[in-house]
């Protein structure tokens, strides 16, 4: 086992990407940030007062100088597989990352997704200096089937109503026969691929199929990011609108204990699964309504609420079986959701 010594982060100014490239500096690697920096352009609530990789791109250059910042795009194969010769790892967090965003504008959504992680793999593939490659995946690949396991209602949330579930979702759920939306589709597309390039030992990867991840330096909106978003809407008393009830729930988990699971991967990879589910597993659930009830508490502040319709490819309730993870890796979260976002608050009226 041996920590990678060079690391190339794609989407390195991202809210995900920024936590690894800082980790992977604070361990002495030598570290490349890519990214091309489109987050506002194209996220349709984006704010430009919430530019996460704006903020990144500037935490990273006065922090971390050392650090090499590069402004390109996965998209652009010759020009990125030049950029990967010479790294040992690469953790691609590139990618279009809305829902939303992919129901308006689904070619854009694949290039990026499906076309961008093809780059990334083959670039690996031909590279000498032959790095292994965690994908930043999502649990929207299951799709619709997520919605099948029968669920109960309860005061404040909805839980599941099938034994099998306790635990949470596993890796074994169907992904198929059933509806996605096309976020859902591109990203299923790029999780199959490093399968593939897995299985035939073309490149050593692993698909991270992540629940709700959140942390400092996330600025949240209505497309993508909710709980910075709540919470930032909470802090600014700006009105949120919760579309369904509010009950659906997730597991939630805390940006650096992430980076940690890749990073555990990435330091091992050999003989290890292509896919994991990642998240805080069923002791960091929250629903919504929940998370105001916290948010209040943390803050003493209560935004006003409203109500919409639920929105397409919604889950009432997603949780992830993380015990995979803690088999293989040696992994289990350590920031539960009450520190997590005391940590986020503080950051977030301090800046």
């Amino acid at each position: 086992m041996s920590k990678p010594e060079n690391v190339l982060v794609t989407g390195g100014a991202g809210f995900v990407g920024s936590h690894a490239v800082e980790y992977y500096a604070e361990q002495g690697a030598d570290v490349t940030a890519l990214d091309n920096l489109s987050r506002t352009e194209t996220l349709e609530n984006a704010d430009e007062g919430r530019n996460t990789a704006a903020y990144n791109w500037n935490f990273i250059e006065e922090n971390y100088p050392e650090v090499e910042l590069v402004e390109a795009d996965i998209r652009a194969a010759d020009t990125f597989e030049s950029i990967v010769e010479g790294h040992d790892a690469i953790v691609h967090t590139a990618g279009q990352v809305a829902v939303t965003a992919s129901l308006t504008d689904p070619r854009t959504d694949f290039e990026v997704n499906a076309e961008g992680t093809f780059n990334v793999l083959e670039a690996a593939r031909k590279a000498d200096s032959d790095p292994a490659v965690v994908l930043a995946s999502t649990n929207k690949v299951y799709g619709n089937n997520v919605n099948n396991i029968p669920v109960r209602e309860e005061e404040s949330r909805y839980w599941y109503d099938d034994p099998d579930f306790d635990q949470g979702i596993p890796e074994s759920l169907s992904i198929d026969g059933c509806e996605h939306t096309p976020y859902g589709v591109s990203k299923l597309a790029a999780d199959l691929y490093v399968q593939d390039y897995t299985k035939r030992n073309e490149v050593q990867a692993a698909a991270f199929r992540m629940s709700c991840i959140y942390g400092t330096r996330q600025f949240g909106n209505e497309d993508q990011g909710w709980v910075a978003h709540f919470a930032i809407s909470t802090l600014n008393d700006e009105p949120l609108t919760i579309f369904g009830d509010g009950k659906q729930v997730r597991d939630v988990l805390y940006v650096k204990d992430l980076v940690r699971a890749y990073d555990a991967f990435l330091s091992d990879p050999d003989g290890k699964s292509a896919v994991y589910n990642m998240g805080g597993g069923t002791e960091n659930t929250t629903s919504l309504l929940e998370f105001l009830d916290l948010l209040e508490e943390k803050s003493d502040k209560r935004t006003d609420i409203s109500f919409g319709e639920w929105r397409e490819g919604d889950q009432k309730v997603y949780v992830s079986d993380t015990s995979r993870a803690r088999d293989e890796l040696d992994w289990e979260p350590r920031v539960d959701f009450e520190e997590g976002i005391e940590r986020y608050v503080d950051w977030y009226e301090s800046r």
